[in-house]
């Protein structure tokens, strides 16, 4: 099978799977624990947090189940920590739900949540951040680059504009690291990222911070300095270490994307999604009046594997809420599947597809 879902999953690389059966094999004990062996495993899981932290160029790494945990930490973790200097939190309307459900759990708290509007692109408004700010907001929170469509927000210009004001940033970077670099001059103050994006393992994430205190959302004995209670998983530490070293941006996505696009323009039921300039390893496109999971079942019968939008809502008939936000005309709204690249993915990949897409749009345009 040809797979170009990669804003899904990703698959393992080789390398990360031996470090982590070797870790999970050689230091297996509790990196709590006093002994020898617990000293060692204690060893590694910190000598994974410095490479990570100076990897993203931030202060403080906590291990986390994911980036869904890693997000709620974020959100929770700031807003409970600092609700006296204000209750006011800004997002916008297209971010991960991992985000947007934390930020409707808070407003049932008691917080105050703006959620920025985008244009047929998915871009914020540098104007509507700005005229958003309020004395009492305490946090900005925004994806780096959309997981549906690819969209990037300018974290850089963001990050000035908050520059000397007593707000966090922070930045969901799930669909950017190792892909996206964030420039190093307007680093965010908190940052989520997870390692199966990046050809490591599930159920293993990180929340970066710069000078940022948290209080915590899971309680117990006190690891991750408090912040992340829980036995800490020395393997996926070492492991996630391992997948973001080996992380480097391609240089062919942007010709295959490109490629891509030219190709998908010359069907006359295809819209392409995606804006120009988006990130380079994603291709949101839309066929006119026809159901993406038509599209997704036909291309998986020629051997090429994509999605709908969003992996996390491919099984939802619900129409997809970035899809609502950039206001798709209605007819393509159905019809919308994301192609992503990773890794593993090569020029053969692409000419393949393309083959496909040509003989499924030959079955469907008479619908």
């Amino acid at each position: 099978m040809i797979y170009l879902d990669n804003s899904a999953t990703t698959k393992p690389r080789e390398e990360v799977l031996e470090t982590f059966v070797k870790a999970s094999a050689q230091f297996y004990a509790n990196p709590a624990s006093l002994h020898t062996l617990g000293n060692a495993a204690e060893d590694l899981l910190e000598s994974a947090r410095r490479q990570i932290a100076g990897s993203l160029q931030m202060d403080t790494v906590y291990f986390t189940s994911g980036g869904t945990e890693a997000n709620n930490l974020a959100l929770f973790g700031v807003a409970h920590t600092y609700a006296h200097r204000g209750k006011h939190i800004i997002t916008c309307v297209t971010e991960h739900p991992a985000v947007l459900n934390t930020a409707l759990a808070l407003e049932r708290q008691g917080f105050e949540i703006t959620r920025l509007p985008v244009d047929e692109g998915g871009h914020i408004s540098l104007e509507d951040l700005q005229q958003a700010l309020r004395p009492d907001t305490i946090l900005v929170s925004l994806m780096h680059v959309n997981n549906e469509i690819g969209t990037i927000h300018p974290i850089a210009e963001v990050s000035r504009l908050l520059a000397g004001k007593r707000i966090f940033l922070h930045v969901d970077a799930v669909q950017s690291a190792g892909k996206l670099a964030l420039p190093a001059d307007a680093m965010p103050d908190l940052l989520t990222v997870s390692a199966h994006k990046l050809h490591g393992l599930k159920g293993s994430g990180i929340l970066a911070t710069n000078n940022v205190e948290l209080a915590p959302v899971l309680h117990g004995g006190g690891q991750e300095s408090g912040v992340r209670s829980g036995t800490v998983s020395v393997p996926h530490a070492a492991a996630f270490a391992k997948a973001l070293r080996l992380a480097t941006p391609s240089p062919d996505q942007r010709a295959w994307n490109n490629d891509l696009r030219t190709f998908l323009s010359t069907f006359e039921r295809v819209k392409i999604v995606s804006p120009q300039g988006a990130a380079p390893h994603i291709l949101a496109v839309a066929v006119r009046g026809v159901k993406g999971e038509v599209i997704v079942s036909g291309l998986q019968q020629q051997g090429v594997v994509v999605s709908t939008s969003s992996a996390c809502s491919s099984k939802n008939t619900k129409t997809s809420h970035v899809i609502e936000a950039i206001r798709l005309p209605q007819p393509y709204r159905n019809g919308v599947i994301r192609i992503s690249f990773g890794d593993f993915t090569n020029r053969t990949d692409i000419d393949k597809f393309k083959q496909a897409f040509q003989n499924v749009y030959e079955v469907i345009k008479g619908v």
